[in-house]
């Protein structure tokens, strides 16, 4: 029996085939802040799992909220954040590694 997922993830276990179908996954709402929405573009995500744990990460970064990433399994996927302070591009880069994925650009 293989431990290996068809996702193609890294073996989560979540049985997801890759398809071109988005899937959503919303933070927790939070307290409504003022800020600016930033845009981020995302390659390497196949899966709910990566989608889950872009949005963990994203989350973690200090004045940033309202995370809501949309997978675009096999092409480039987007996550858009409310800022309520200036991020930094090296930010914002590191949550996605950390992640495990690749950040191609910024729009804020």
């Amino acid at each position: 029996m293989s431990n290996e997922s068809s996702c193609g993830c890294g073996g989560c276990g979540c049985a997801s085939n890759s398809t071109s179908e988005g899937i959503t996954i919303t933070s927790r709402p939070t307290e409504e802040t003022m800020g600016n929405n930033v845009t981020l573009k995302i390659e390497g995500m196949t899966c709910g799992h990566c989608v889950t744990s872009v949005t963990e990460e994203l989350t973690k970064v200090p004045g940033a909220s309202n995370v809501v990433v949309f997978l675009l399994a096999g092409g480039t996927s987007t996550a858009t954040l409310t800022a309520s302070t200036p991020l930094e591009n090296a930010v914002l880069e590191a949550a996605v590694t950390d992640a495990g994925f690749t950040l191609v650009s910024v729009d804020a």
